[in-house]
């Protein structure tokens, strides 16, 4: 495997996804992870990330030194480059030139991680300190005009070092860069396929959890869908799916995933209708992060009522979870330095219900969750679905949520994406959805003056939802689908087509 040590970027996991992508398992530690416990996992290779830090800060991250003594290949990226030059003698300084974005890289030496490159390379940069003075023993391989030192090599440990991203699609060659790490210094073996995730996932639920039995919560999104069916796969009728209808799910889902997992021999499923509850909780709530609170505390509320109630003759030793990679980053549990983003209730549950966690597939991207979920045998209409955060609708009505809002909001996603599916555009995009604007507006229907809300709509391509860029459809495309609500919605006279990518913009409102 390859260890990848995260010191707190967004793009750390886009590593971990490349690697993957390649057919090698990797493993994503904390930057401070002990090099005895490093070494004990035995991996051909470490990367070190990049990170919001300067290494010349006091109290910036620092790993194990004694991880460039283990004898493994190690590769820095961007700030693993300059932690890398710093611990081993060399000298960072803040560069009279800050790079952010394209820029052209002149190599010097072909050798190693650049075999096979071009003299010139386009690659991605995002810094702003830079390696002043190499450590002994290291030799420049590649500059750019204002970094001489963009990337180094003590070819003899096998110790590398690159200001740029090569995990990024911005770098033309940079899978090719990860690629000669991976197989040529590192001598890695291809093992990771996604059958054999998926067999591994179930045979470890059912070393886990044996004969205990475990409750689910069905959000009706995929990966709650694909984690209750491997663990369904592992133990059977001990997994006890709890669908709860929070009144904030997209039109039609409740019946039509209860409806597949009823079919496909989910004998212990209960299906929840607490809409009441949640609209009332929500009620006169603006807040963002008190909304995502709110519906987190009252899902659990209802699960401890439904095991009190429904699942009382039975013991409940695991409450399972659809936690993925994207919601364990932007809610800043992996490294213990990344920028919070926002909460994910999935990740902030009360310990008073005393269950183990069980995340069978909190270490998979989507496509992969995806993939996983073709291996398993269910169906595309379903894993193609557009991701779906927890919160549910409630996220994409920027204010309060009301009835009505809901009923307007609801309607015109179910027409956006109508549209999307009559035109063949629906899987061409990542995540698509309607939002409302707590804002209304003067409009004309039919010779009367309306004042009505105003829809968002939100298309994005991205491969796994840490960075992603809005969609380019056709304006007649548009224009319809526009039509189509106005004409059909009561309660919207205007729509307007988000075209902000993310970063700076979040994919979802709230």
């Amino acid at each position: 495997m390859i260890v990848i040590l995260n010191f707190g970027s967004q793009f750390a996991h886009l590593i971990a996804r490349r690697v993957r992508d390649l057919g090698v398992k990797a493993e994503i530690l904390p930057f401070n992870t002990p090099a005895s416990e490093i070494a004990k996992m035995q991996p051909v290779g470490i990367i070190l990330s990049g990170g919001p830090a300067s290494v010349l800060e006091r109290g910036s991250p620092r790993p194990d030194k004694r991880i460039f003594e283990l004898g493994i290949p190690v590769l820095g990226i961007c700030y693993g480059h300059q932690v890398a030059a710093h611990m081993l003698g060399g000298h960072v300084v803040k560069g009279e030139a800050r790079e952010f974005g394209k820029e052209a890289l002149s190599l010097c030496n072909k050798t190693g991680i650049f075999t096979s490159l071009s003299e010139r390379e386009a690659v991605w940069f995002s810094h702003g300190d830079q390696v002043k003075k190499l450590p002994t023993g290291f030799m420049r391989t590649a500059s750019t005009v204002t970094c001489p030192n963009a990337a180094f090599a003590d070819q003899r440990r096998s110790l590398f070092g690159i200001q740029f991203h090569p995990e990024v699609t911005h770098t033309k060659n940079g899978t090719k860069i990860l690629k000669n790490f991976i197989f040529l210094v590192c001598k890695a073996k291809k093992n990771w396929k996604i059958t054999s995730i998926a067999k591994g996932a179930v045979a470890q639920i059912k070393n886990e959890v044996g004969n205990k039995h475990v409750v689910v919560g069905i959000s009706g999104g995929v990966d709650s869908l694909v984690a209750a069916t491997l663990i369904h796969r592992a133990i059977g009728n001990h997994l006890h799916a709890v669908f709860v209808d929070t009144g904030l799910l997209r039109e039609g889902e409740v019946a039509q995933v209860a409806g597949y997992l009823r079919k496909h021999g989910f004998k212990k499923l209960y299906v929840i209708d607490a809409s009441r509850t949640f609209l009332s909780r929500l009620k006169e709530v603006v807040d963002p992060e008190e909304k995502r609170e709110i519906i987190g505390h009252t899902f659990i509320e209802v699960f401890e009522k439904a095991i009190r109630n429904q699942l009382k003759q039975h013991t409940i030793t695991y409450l399972a979870q659809g936690t993925i990679y994207p919601d364990r980053i932007e809610s800043a549990s992996t490294s213990g330095v990344a920028a919070k983003i926002k909460s994910h209730h999935n990740l902030t549950l009360p310990e008073k219900l005393g269950f183990k966690i069980l995340e069978p597939i909190k270490d998979l991207y989507k496509d992969e969750v995806r993939r996983v979920g073709l291996s398993l045998d269910l169906p595309r209409e379903l894993l193609w679905r557009h991701p779906f955060p927890g919160p549910g609708l409630a996220v994409r009505i920027v204010g309060e949520v009301t009835p009505e809002r809901l009923r307007i909001l609801r309607a015109a996603d179910a027409v956006f994406f109508e549209e999307l599916k009559k035109s063949g555009e629906y899987e061409k995009i990542w995540q698509a959805f309607a939002a409302l604007l707590p804002v209304k507006v003067v409009g004309v229907m039919g010779d009367a003056r309306t004042y009505e809300y105003i829809i968002a709509l939100r298309a994005v391509d991205s491969i796994d939802g840490m960075s992603a860029d809005w969609h380019k459809m056709s304006n007649d495309l548009l224009e319809k689908i526009s039509s189509a609500i106005v004409g059909k919605v009561r309660g919207a006279n205007r729509v307007l087509y988000d075209i902000t990518q993310k970063p700076p913009a979040t994919i979802e409102y709230e």
